[in-house]
């Protein structure tokens, strides 16, 4: 959070263990025991984890990038917080303030949530030059823009106006408990809501185009007006193109590739959902058409690809371990948390001095991990690689845009 205000208090190591130690004895209702008060305290990368805070004041903490694992958090005042990239998960946060808290890039696995109150807020701050002025958490190089949230406990939470303390597009929530949460025009574009518990969960005009809801049970659930475009329910058991099963159009494919084209046939399809096929790991599917398919957490370790039109595809959690992707197209394609290491993503050879670039423009490649992958030449403009793993990738000649 930033103000043109004076500089933030920066509160050292021996201070905090104090203020700790004090409120250990306020909350055991021993003798020197004091309410904890960090009201805009500048904690960045503080290690906090395990920390009983539970009840403290903390209006416009400074947090982000601390490690707060395990902590008791409940009933506490985070009032315009700024919390971004935080390691919470574990932490309990059961009826805390957590008003206009800003949690960009934060873990919030396994957190807690029940009951907090997680609308939108604001804070204003007098100086003697400007007199009031708003604080704001100014996105920042690096922010990922939304919350990890896998298994998160958010029953009964406030969460109405929007939920506009973070953006929850593309957020992992699996298995999220969402009973009675109002989410009233909730931005959850993309996000994973596999398994949640959604009864008499309010969504009235909520956006969750492209959102997982498999194993979601909606009937109790209010989404009146909720924009539900391309949502991704459960996979259907059987699934046929043009009156021919999935898994024997494939089989052709294949024998159409192992004999040169003298046997089988190639497979063109539009938008087909291969998870009823549960894994094509080590499969031969070289030069397949499958726009706009979905591969949503399917096992394509070792896959043939190359050359694929897989432009649009749903790669999102699927695990693409040394697979071959030499010259695919890829544009637009969905591959959040996809796992790419040692995917060969360079160049194809087509005839002499011919090659076939992997074209990845527009792609969201969010917390992917590319270590070790093969990248030469691949065309990433306009790609989206927040938080993406590329430690030994090989990007020589690759089209990057920063």
């Amino acid at each position: 959070m930033q103000a043109a205000t004076a500089p933030r208090p920066v509160l050292d190591q021996n201070g905090l263990k104090r203020v700790l130690e004090a409120h250990g004895r306020y909350l055991d209702r021993r003798p020197g025991g004091q309410r904890a008060n960090l009201s805009h305290q500048d904690l960045t990368h503080a290690m906090l984890e395990g920390a009983r805070l539970a009840e403290a004041e903390m209006t416009g903490v400074r947090l982000n990038g601390a490690s707060l694992k395990g902590a008791g958090l409940q009933g506490v005042v985070l009032f315009g917080a700024d919390l971004r990239d935080a390691d919470l998960r574990e932490v309990d946060f059961t009826g805390a303030d957590m008003r206009g808290v800003c949690l960009r890039g934060a873990n919030l696995s396994r957190a807690n949530l029940m009951k907090a109150d997680l609308r939108e807020g604001r804070i204003a701050l007098q100086d003697s030059v400007h007199g009031f002025r708003i604080l704001s958490h100014d996105r920042q190089a690096g922010d990922l823009g939304y919350a990890v949230m896998n298994g998160t406990q958010l029953e009964g939470a406030q969460v109405s106006d929007g939920f506009r303390m973070a953006d929850l597009s593309d957020t992992i929530m699996t298995g999220v408990q969402l009973g009675g949460a109002r989410l009233v025009g909730a931005l959850m574009d993309g996000a994973d809501l596999t398994g949640a518990e959604v009864f008499q969960a309010d969504m009235t005009g909520a956006s969750l185009k492209r959102a997982v809801l498999t194993g979601v049970d909606t009937g109790d659930a209010n989404l009146d007006h909720a924009d539900l475009t391309d949502v991704l329910r459960g996979p259907p058991p059987v699934v046929y193109v043009d009156d021919v099963p999935l898994s024997d159009l494939l089989a052709d494919h294949e024998r159409y590739c192992d004999t040169g084209g003298a046997g089988g046939a190639a497979a063109r399809m539009g938008r087909v959902d291969f998870r009823s096929l549960r894994q094509l790991r080590r499969r031969t599917l070289t030069g397949m058409h499958a726009p706009e398919s979905i591969f949503y957490g399917m096992d394509l370790e070792g896959a043939q690809l190359q050359g694929c039109n897989l432009s649009g595809a749903d790669f999102r959690g699927a695990n693409l371990r040394g697979a071959d992707l030499r010259g695919a197209r890829l544009t637009d394609a969905r591959m959040d948390r996809a796992d790419l290491r040692g995917t060969n993503l360079g160049p194809l050879l087509i005839a002499e001095g011919r090659f076939l670039r992997t074209d990845l423009t527009r792609a969201v490649l969010r917390q992917a991990d590319l270590r070790d992958a093969i990248a030469t030449r691949a065309r990433f403009l306009e790609a989206d690689l927040s938080g993406a793993k590329l430690d030994g990738a090989n990007m020589d000649g690759a089209e990057l845009e920063f």
